[in-house]
């Protein structure tokens, strides 16, 4: 029996972000369909993994403008929706799913979208390794003096 494991997203007008958290992953499968169903399998420390979601709404088909990152903590996710549009949620079904949590650190709200616009990178600044999650698991703060202008 496979586990499931923990799911971050996030998402924009037009893409939606998932982190898939499962350490030292290896055989990672991946697929999504047009009608939005999200499979993913992995095997970590002679685990199996495995999660199948059925997303809000539909994304445009696998291999088109899907991109994925594996890392050394994780694996993450930038699907492409099919019609540009804010979602209520990330699955069609308003069941609680305890292992799917909103990821804070890429969310940014519908009417903050334009101000971001420009730095809105798939991946953290598309960086190949995987340094910036060897924080052990700390959360970045930005400097608030800074960001007011003192």
């Amino acid at each position: 029996m496979s586990r499931q494991p923990e799911v971050l997203w996030a998402q924009r007008a037009e893409k939606v972000y998932l982190t898939i958290s499962v350490p030292d992953a290896e055989d990672v499968v991946i697929k999504t369909e047009p009608q939005g169903i999200f499979s993913f399998s992995a095997v970590a420390h002679g685990e199996s993994f495995s999660l199948a979601l059925e997303l809000f709404d539909s994304v445009l088909p696998e291999g088109s403008k899907t991109k994925t990152k594996v890392g050394s903590r994780n694996i993450i996710c930038s699907i492409q929706k099919d019609k540009k549009c804010w979602w209520k949620r990330l699955l069609k079904s308003e069941a609680k799913h305890p292992y799917i949590k909103v990821d804070w650190n890429k969310w940014c709200d519908e009417d903050e979208e334009s101000e971001n616009s420009g730095s809105d990178d798939d991946f953290d600044g598309g960086e190949e390794n995987d340094e910036s999650d060897a924080d052990d698991g700390m959360l970045y703060l930005p400097d608030l003096e800074k960001l007011r202008g003192k």
